[in-house]
């Protein structure tokens, strides 16, 4: 099932302005429930230079956060530049990973599904009655900049300054 171009403005609309009290209720300084699947990144824009704090979705698997990233915010990511994330209340400093080998994120899709079944309703890519993914989707949606970070965690903070 094919989402009109609409229905994605629409969607982006209604995600900024929810953004606006998650940012706030994420950047507390103790654990709350929504904090138990979103975590708070922050970045800066690789044309623009501003400072941006996106909330976003995770799961722990292992040592590492895995977030599904379809927008063009991963962009700001690429190059592994340690940045800083608010996780459980606390800041910590994580080296993203921007993955888009198709096997690994048709494996990273499943650890996501499992661990965080809600989080599954905002992949856009359909699995096939025999539950992989559909190739021509998964296709098109790398093509349109869809890929998994992968959040590698600070002991201490040794990955570098954020």
């Amino acid at each position: 099932m094919a989402v009109s171009q609409a229905a994605m403005r629409r969607r982006a609309r209604i995600m900024r302005a929810v953004n606006v009290p998650m940012r706030a209720a994420l950047s507390l300084p103790f654990t709350t429930p929504l904090s138990a699947n979103l975590m708070l990144i922050s970045y800066t824009g690789r044309k623009s230079g501003k400072a941006y704090r996106q909330p976003v979705s995770y799961v722990r698997d292992g040592d590492v956060l895995l977030t599904p990233g379809g927008g063009r915010w991963t962009l700001n990511l690429a190059g592994g530049r340690p940045t800083r994330i608010r996780l459980r209340g606390r800041d910590e400093p994580a080296r993203p990973e921007l993955v888009t080998d198709p096997a690994e994120l048709e494996r990273l899709l499943g650890v996501i599904a499992e661990k965080n079944p809600r989080a599954a309703r905002f992949i856009p890519i359909p699995r096939r009655p025999d539950g992989r993914l559909d190739p021509d989707a998964l296709d098109a949606a790398l093509r349109h900049g869809f890929c998994i970070v992968r959040w590698h965690l600070a002991a201490d903070g040794v990955i570098g300054k954020c």
